[in-house]
């Protein structure tokens, strides 16, 4: 694990040195990533798929590499399952908006947890909207670990999909899919799962969860933004109408009809960030020559001895205290706002996230306004979490 690789962590920020631990928002990109992105529009540039040149030709051959890269890495099936996207959000919108339109009617039922990122409610809370359908929210306990002796009651014959969090990304808890999927599917119910934070903290197989949805974000796992991966079972995205309309999607035109293309291109209307799918394939290449189970594990020590220290200081009070959980970790200094402790900590070089972290629902059943959040990588170092730890005693006594 070479910090070398990541020259933004050489930087100062009110002339201090960089502590990075908003690894939860973003993470940041190696060189071999962004030499990626230069060496494509240098060499390569060229829209895909449409062209007989040869730029175009090399261009889609890069483009359709990515997507055999992405399938073996989550053991999809087939990499006509394999369908790039912007990122999580718009490939659970997807699933939303085209399921929805071929499956879901009034009366029917959606699952979703009470965990969930803003982007795994809303699409659904849409698409309720508009068939009259029902949204069921899965509580979870005082430690941030979801109910599942409810769960059999959750989930019943007017469900029509669950869409659940793999990882939360506020409360670090990482949820047992797999049994959860097995219920489901037991009821013969299929099932989303939200894997944007899960990616960079584990190895997936797609297949071994048997989950009929898998939606990430490459900017979480070391790649470039405005990239992201839906995985879907060919039968489901078979039965699913497209979600946008334009080019790439369509077989035939007339103003008379139209029919649409195989997967995966039926779901990737228009011209997609090339440069940054392939981007994708290089942080998948650097992640596996490092070792995920190397990584994961380096995360875990680094998430115990900042617990262990964060739990040495009076007046916190963390959020989310699963016996399993991804490197992050939220929590409050009791009597000060988390905008305020988060400012005081950017004074001391100090990145993390404040907020409500895109979980609104997870901050109104604690009563409070945010949190603050600190998340680690692959690069961060027990170094920066004695800096860090040091930071937040500072702003305690600057603060109280």
């Amino acid at each position: 694990m070479n910090r070398d690789d990541f020259p933004i962590l050489g930087r100062t920020i009110h002339n201090c040195r960089l502590v990075y631990f908003d690894n939860a928002a973003t993470t940041q990109k190696p060189k071999q990533v962004t030499d990626t992105l230069l060496f494509y529009y240098n060499r390569f540039n060229s829209n895909i798929h449409r062209g007989v040149h040869g730029l175009s030709q090399e261009a889609t051959a890069l483009f359709e590499e990515a997507r055999k890269c992405v399938k073996k890495y989550i053991n999809a099936p087939s990499e006509q399952e394999i369908i790039f996207t912007k990122g999580t959000t718009e490939s659970i919108n997807l699933v939303a908006s085209s399921f929805g339109k071929a499956f879901i009617n009034e009366g029917d039922e959606i699952l979703i947890t009470e965990m969930e990122h803003h982007s795994n409610i809303v699409p659904w809370q849409m698409i309720c909207d508009e068939k009259k359908a029902h949204l069921k929210v899965l509580p979870f306990n005082e430690n941030g670990v979801l109910c599942m002796d409810l769960l059999d009651n959750f989930l019943t014959e007017k469900t029509k999909i669950a869409a659940i969090t793999h990882t939360s990304n506020t409360l670090g808890t990482i949820n047992d899919i797999k049994k959860i999927i097995g219920k489901a599917h037991a009821k013969n119910i299929p099932v989303l799962i939200d894997g944007a934070q899960a990616m960079s903290h584990e190895r997936i197989d797609v297949q071994e969860l048997d989950c009929d949805f898998f939606a990430f974000s490459g900017h979480k796992m070391y790649a470039p933004m405005g990239v992201g991966v839906l995985y879907g079972k060919e039968k489901l995205l078979n039965a699913m109408p497209p979600y946008q309309g334009g080019g790439e999607m369509v077989q035939q035109v007339s103003f008379e009809k139209t029919t649409y293309n195989e997967l995966p291109y039926k779901f990737e209307a228009g011209t997609p960030s090339v440069g940054d799918v392939i981007g994708l394939k290089t942080a998948i290449e650097y992640m596996e020559n490092i070792g995920i189970e190397k990584i994961a594990d380096y995360k875990q020590e680094l998430l115990r001895y900042a617990f262990a220290k964060l739990s040495q200081m009076e007046d916190i009070e963390f959020y989310g205290t699963a016996p399993r959980k991804a490197a992050i970790i939220s929590f409050n200094l009791k009597g000060i706002h988390p905008f305020d402790a988060g400012t005081i900590l950017d004074q001391f070089g100090v990145a993390v996230r404040t907020g409500h972290h895109c979980t609104q629902p997870i901050m109104t059943k604690f009563g409070i306004p945010g949190t603050v959040r600190a998340s680690f990588a692959l690069y961060n170092t027990f170094e920066e979490i004695d800096l860090f730890i040091e930071a937040v005693k500072k702003a305690k006594k600057m603060l109280l």
